[in-house]
């Protein structure tokens, strides 16, 4: 399974964008956001010390009606999260988008798993910005799943934007 530290998903992701990008003046320039979707405050976590290795600005992808400890009940097929996750179409509406996306070279989102792949919030947040031309990685958490079928699924939803890697964060 790949489980990363925070620490070391930091080392790792920056790593591949040193890697992607061989020429140092453009990797120094380059302005990076972390975003994240959070309901238990473990994305949160790992969100805010990976926002604060990589010296990036920070954005919560805050739904507009918040998921109560019942919507998120993955047991119950009637639970909020389980309608959303079975509709590939349902777009959670969010507070806020972020204010100068275009500021952004490299965009990390964070997000827990939710039946194997990334929280239909997730989609919502992507539609709501342009992504092109940016450096995207996702990152996440989960008790026993890896975001590799969630950067499959991304990536197919969206193959016009540039997904580079996944890594789980513990």
């Amino acid at each position: 399974m790949k489980h990363f530290s925070v620490l070391g998903l930091c080392l790792l992701l920056c790593f591949g964008m040193s890697a992607q990008n061989p020429s140092s003046s453009k990797s120094k320039d380059m302005k990076t956001l972390v975003t994240y979707f959070s309901c238990t405050g473990t994305t949160r976590a790992a969100a805010t010390k990976l926002a604060k290795e990589l010296k990036a600005d920070l954005f919560e992808i805050d739904p507009s009606t918040p998921y109560t400890s019942a919507d998120l009940d993955w047991r119950n097929k009637k639970s909020r999260s389980s309608v959303e996750m079975q509709d590939l179409t349902s777009r959670p509406a969010i507070k806020d988008t972020v204010a100068n996306m275009g500021q952004y070279d490299v965009v990390y989102i964070g997000f827990p798993i939710w039946w194997y792949t990334a929280p239909t919030i997730i989609n919502t947040f992507i539609e709501a910005h342009d992504l092109n031309g940016k450096e995207i990685y996702l990152f996440a958490t989960s008790g026993g799943s890896t975001p590799d079928k969630a950067l499959r699924d991304l990536k197919a939803a969206y193959p016009k934007y540039r997904f580079l890697d996944a890594k789980l964060a513990r």
